[in-house]
């Protein structure tokens, strides 16, 4: 009896450790960049954290580092929203706490349902840094990790279906939806300003591939059997998606801002 209270005991801690030390992490991203004023510094803070995918053989590297993809994204693009923040303090302060909730909460889950929350968080906020950033850098970079994300975020939900022989393929077209989409966000971009959250914007582009791949994912997930489908399984996600983003292209295309 008294080794499994033991037992207990070193659960509860090595928990305590474990919220202590995620919180701890976030807080140093976050001071890297207010405090310090180092954008390296925090990028080299999120590399420097999955040091654990190459303490392994070479042969391995591959594998570990596209598993660990969709957490890297988050990150990064956490890093360059906080950047681009500037001194929206309390946008920070949301986006710190925001992370932790990614990090505590959402990236230790490995339910489908959570595995979907993590690669649709991974488009969104991927591809809403990217076009944050993305008049400085080249128009072939920009493609390329707009192609990263999409492949990364779309074989980390296939990867779920352990049925799934076509994982691969299957990302690859929806990634080349994402490098057409893409190429269109680098010369043609809208991004809506939202008073109080300093240089971070809402990005129409982030916004419509992330609902595009809810309703793949939905699409995706029915059930084999065609007795089991429900029309209002597919009916339903197209509809909600299709009515957002006809909203923003019909009645959003002509402003830059939204309250501002």
């Amino acid at each position: 009896m008294e080794l499994l209270r033991t037992a207990h005991r070193k659960t509860r801690l090595s928990e305590v450790i474990y919220i202590t030390l995620n919180i701890a992490f976030a807080i140093a991203v976050y001071a890297a960049i207010v405090i310090v004023n180092s954008l390296p510094l925090a990028v080299s803070i999120i590399i420097l954290s999955k040091w654990r995918m190459l303490a392994v053989r070479p042969r391995f590297w591959a594998v570990n580092i596209l598993t660990n993809l969709v957490d890297i994204i988050v990150g990064i693009s956490v890093v360059t929203l906080l950047w681009s923040a500037h001194d929206a303090t309390m946008t920070q302060i949301g986006l710190t706490v925001l992370y932790i909730v990614w990090l505590l909460l959402i990236k230790p889950r490995s339910k489908r349902a959570y595995i979907a929350l993590q690669a649709g968080t991974a488009i969104f906020l991927g591809v809403t840094a990217l076009a944050t950033v993305g008049y400085s850098i080249d128009a072939g970079l920009y493609v390329a990790l707009i192609w990263v994300i999409g492949y990364s975020a779309s074989k980390h939900y296939l990867g779920s279906y352990d049925h799934e022989p076509l994982i691969n393929i299957y990302s690859l077209v929806w990634s080349l939806v994402f490098v057409e989409y893409g190429w269109l966000m680098y010369h043609w971009t809208f991004a809506y300003a939202v008073p109080g959250l300093g240089g971070v914007k809402l990005v129409q582009g982030a916004i419509i591939l992330t609902l595009m791949s809810f309703v793949v994912e939905r699409m995706y997930s029915l059930p084999e059997s065609p007795e089991e489908r429900k029309v209002g399984d597919v009916i339903a996600p197209i509809v909600f998606s299709a009515s957002i983003i006809i909203l923003l292209v019909v009645f959003f295309n002509s402003v830059t801002t939204i309250g501002g």
